[in-house]
């Protein structure tokens, strides 16, 4: 079997490493010159947890999200997962959860409590959730690491080169045009984020994914300033294993030089606001990616109906979700068995809606 993946972002990625594993001829294809750098992952704010809003048919993946991480975690030895856990709260009052722990194990701290886990804040909520089972990864690393462990079993990665339409023969896709020439193909995997609607354009099936721009700035801090993930009314922030603080930001449309400039200088003001110790913090650098938001927020994958050679494998949060549905597609694509978790994101819902 000849597999090409379009998309080297972290989902693409997943599923490479998993089919190379297979008895399968796997080829990545992506027009960025660095893995998941050009697309969402690079961006990514790479918060792995299972609480919060699971759309539609993404609540039946929300079970395997956290075990799959700790397996890829083992298998792999560039993975590196800081399970940190993570401490969530919101300014109403009314808004607090009135119980002492939740039914997927997560617990209400008091502010003496939150104070404990994070000693460095300057007024810790009268109560926040604290989940333990947390954590989160750098992307672009695991990316890379997932890339390697394909090509370890003979998988090519093609970076550089833009896939610019999908050859079919028939109602048959038989490969990909690309920019440096055509690439046959028994399977097409599309995992290419945003660019997926205009790859499926042509098929005259509606795939409804719009793009969202996510800014990520990255601050150099004193080491242990942040000790989990931090998910407050006004601030997102964590520190990674190199001591950089990772700040999540909104833009709207406007991501120019003096919008971008801005979001940093009042995203600085509100961590110094918020941390003691944190007078000296300095902006590193900023990113911008273009998240793939499918309208109904539940992810998108499998095959379109009527064309055959075609999977789509397109979401939001493909870090959260990768190693997972890196197994579900390989499972299905090569393994022959339908993945009863996937059933609800098919394509096919959207053609079948009423």
């Amino acid at each position: 079997m000849r597999l090409v993946v379009v998309g080297a972002g972290i989902v693409g990625a997943a599923i490479a490493s998993r089919a190379a594993r297979r008895p399968t001829a796997v080829t990545v294809l992506d027009a960025g010159r660095s893995p998941g750098a050009s697309n969402a992952t690079g961006s990514s704010f790479a918060w792995i947890g299972a609480w919060g809003q699971w759309p539609g048919g993404m609540m039946a993946l929300r079970g395997g999200a956290l075990p799959r991480w700790h397996q890829l975690q083992d298998e792999l030895a560039g993975v590196h997962v800081q399970w940190t856990g993570s401490l969530s709260w919101r300014d109403q009052p009314h808004t607090q959860p009135d119980v002492t722990r939740t039914d997927d194990g997560s617990e209400v701290l008091t502010a003496a409590e939150v104070a404990v886990v994070e000693p460095n804040l300057r007024e810790p909520p009268a109560r926040a959730v604290w989940h333990p089972g947390d954590g989160a990864v750098d992307p672009l690393a695991v990316t890379t690491a997932l890339l390697q462990s394909a090509c370890g079993n003979g998988a090519q990665v093609r970076l550089g080169v833009c896939a610019t339409g999908l050859r079919t023969r028939g109602t048959r896709v038989v490969g990909v045009e690309t920019s440096v020439g055509f690439m046959p193909a028994d399977t097409v995997v599309v995992a290419a984020g945003t660019g997926v609607p205009r790859l499926c354009e042509p098929f005259g099936v509606p795939v409804p994914v719009t793009a969202s721009a996510a800014v990520l700035l990255r601050f150099d801090a004193p080491r242990g300033l942040v000790k989990t993930l931090i998910d407050g009314p006004s601030l997102e922030v964590r520190q990674n294993r190199s001591g950089q603080l990772l700040v999540p930001a909104a833009c709207g449309t406007d991501v120019s030089a003096e919008a971008l400039a801005g979001i940093a200088r009042r995203t600085a003001q509100k961590i110094r606001a918020t941390f003691h110790h944190a007078a000296d913090i300095r902006l590193d650098r900023i990113s911008v990616g273009q998240r793939p938001m499918p309208a109904d927020g539940a992810p998108i994958i499998g095959p379109i109906p009527g064309v055959q050679g075609l999977y789509l494998a397109v979401m939001h949060s493909g870090v959260t979700l990768a190693p997972l549905i890196g197994r579900l597609v390989v499972q299905e694509l090569i393994g022959g068995v339908e993945s009863p978790e996937l059933v609800g994101c098919r394509p096919a819902r959207f053609t079948t809606a009423s």
